[in-house]
């Protein structure tokens, strides 16, 4: 077994690390009380190339994996997991799916631009009555006039007031339940699509999300994305690799609470001494360093796989490694978020220190791209029938 990283990848980390530092830092807490979208970072990430990670190079992508893809969002959300869940919907949902289902011209005309962050994507599949039970879509489109007509609306859209580009699913089949899904293309600026309400949120407060609202859109039939009837089952794919992105945020926010707690302990002085020298503390910091290696292991074990999917035709599977990377990392980073503000004490409870962002961020981790009971389902259901 070789769990050392190539030069490239320590290089990939070194540079995003650096950036995280002297580009987002210095705004985190700025954002995060104005819920300030950061807009003017977004060039500055596809300079990087952190909008197309995952894409070949013909598509102005970096040609890069999962690998390095867990490594970039890992050292974003180190710093802000705001900013990762800005690269994550726009790389592992709205342009994975484009890449993985879409026709060769929509890959040129929309995952091209995507991939170069000339433009920004987000991508819709929850609806007000439809979370956990996504196959309870109610956004229809119809055929009309040589294409189709978009009437329904979702919620919690990451991205969706900022997005050049969105994927969203609707039924065009009711009777086939799941299986009368489609997903399609939508651009900004098409009559009859908006962005709605934008959600006031408890963390993760400088990622935009919000509903987007369909009123008779028409969508030309070119911008129907995959198979009519297939929107869900692809969905449920371009999710596996969602859920590495989200179990990628949860291990930075856990390494950089982490890390906070750790420099905290021996600079805070009580009863004459640091307090890391005190036991309390440090079985805290033992016990916290301890759960992030072991999520370490799952979440770069979910993205090797993922990798070699890639390279292998999609023929290794990784949905059970994906969910319990999620499922295990996610709750791992809730954990050590609210051991860090024990250890900050008073001081963790203000917004002086960063414990206390990280503590309301890392929640969204056990929700998005399926709550943590909903993985346990999905890896119950790869445990008792593999096939």
């Amino acid at each position: 077994m070789d769990f050392s990283f190539t030069d490239e990848q320590e290089q990939l980390r070194r540079t995003v690390r650096a950036f995280a530092e002297s580009e987002i830092l210095p705004h985190v807490m700025e954002w995060d009380e104005v819920s300030a979208f950061p807009s003017a970072l977004i060039p500055k990430l596809a300079e990087l190339g952190l909008l197309g990670v995952l894409f070949p190079e013909k598509y102005g992508g970096a040609g890069l994996g999962y690998i390095e893809y867990v490594i970039a969002i890992e050292e974003l959300a180190r710093v802000d997991g705001s900013v990762g869940l800005i690269v994550a919907a726009h790389n592992s949902l709205c342009s994975n799916h484009i890449y993985k289902f879409g026709s060769e011209a929509q890959r040129q005309k929309y995952l091209a631009p995507l991939a170069e962050g000339k433009k920004l994507g987000c991508w819709s599949l929850t609806e007000p009555e439809a979370g956990s039970d996504a196959g309870g879509t109610r956004t229809v489109a119809a055929k009309a006039g040589g294409g189709w007509i978009l009437n329904g609306a979702k919620t919690f859209t990451t991205n969706g007031h900022y997005a050049d580009v969105c994927v969203a699913m609707a039924v065009t089949d009711r009777s086939q339940a799941s299986h009368g899904i489609s997903a399609f293309i939508i651009e900004k600026g098409t009559p009859g699509f908006r962005p709605g309400k934008k959600e006031n949120k408890l963390g993760m407060r400088a990622s935009d999300t919000s509903e987007v609202v369909f009123s008779d859109c028409h969508v030309p039939s070119e911008n129907l994305l995959g198979e009519e009837g297939k929107g869900f089952i692809n969905s449920l794919q371009v999710l596996d690799g969602g859920r590495i992105s989200i179990a990628a945020l949860a291990l930075g926010m856990a390494r950089g609470a982490c890390e906070a707690a750790t420099r905290y302990a021996q600079e805070r002085r009580q009863f004459g001494k640091p307090i890391a020298q005190f036991q309390a503390v440090q079985f805290k910091l033992a016990d916290m360093a301890t759960e992030i290696a072991a999520a370490r292991m799952l979440v770069y074990r979910a993205a090797w796989l993922a990798d070699r999917s890639r390279t292998e035709d999609g023929l290794i599977r990784f949905t059970r490694e994906s969910s319990m990377a999620k499922l295990y990392a996610s709750e791992v980073a809730v954990r050590v978020a609210n051991e860090a503000v024990q250890v900050f004490g008073g001081y963790g409870f203000t917004k002086d220190y960063p414990v206390e962002k990280f503590y309301r961020d890392t929640k969204l981790c056990t929700i998005g791209e399926g709550t943590s009971e909903i993985q346990r389902l999905v890896i119950a259901r790869q445990l008792l029938d593999p096939r």
